[in-house]
């Protein structure tokens, strides 16, 4: 699993359930100590939610909210890349009035998304094959005592959860497009 300074999803679990436990224990005892603390355990589980489950997209690569780094499929960039070339034949040809060139932008544009769909599958599988070579290699590690293996195995699943969390954050943005 990730190191404790890295946003977990499980930890995020944890804490959000401990909050919850620790809420029911207050309303038994009535305690206001132990209700603030169930509030903040709560809150701190949904902001480590949040944290674990962001990532920015800067061209061809997604940064994660940690500063792990993973770079695109290149079928994503190509597949991009074939759209937007696409997109602009099929703009001239409306505005020169050339159905060639229009039909020439649309192919273009469907290859394109097919290709672009074809990489974030590639990086959705690939992230989350990685987190969990990484999360089964950092536990065994763990338990072995070898440190540096262990460090090598988070780092292999912080990569693949940035990875697939980079997907997320395209598929995010393009569903968001369409309801538009």
């Amino acid at each position: 699993m990730s190191s404790n300074e890295s946003p977990s999803t499980l930890k995020a679990a944890i804490d959000s359930a401990t909050g919850y436990v620790q809420s029911g224990i207050a309303a038994v005892t009535g305690n206001t100590a132990d209700q603030a603390k169930a509030e903040e355990y709560k809150n701190k589980g949904a902001t480590e939610s949040d944290l674990s489950h962001s990532a920015v997209k800067a061209g061809p690569f997604a940064v994660s909210s940690t500063g792990v780094l993973a770079k695109d499929n290149s079928d994503r960039t190509e597949g991009q890349w074939d759209q937007t070339i696409g997109s602009t034949k099929e703009a001239i040809g409306n505005l020169v009035g050339s159905e060639n060139l229009k039909q020439q932008g649309r192919d273009q544009n469907a290859q394109g998304q097919a290709k672009e769909a074809k990489g974030q599958l590639s990086d959705l599988g690939k992230g989350v094959s990685d987190r969990v070579q990484g999360a089964v290699g950092s536990a065994v590690s763990g338990l072995t005592g070898d440190r540096e293996e262990q460090a090598k195995y988070n780092n292999i699943h912080d990569e693949g959860k940035t990875r697939q969390r980079g997907v997320e954050v395209e598929l995010d943005k393009q569903a968001s497009a369409e309801r538009k």
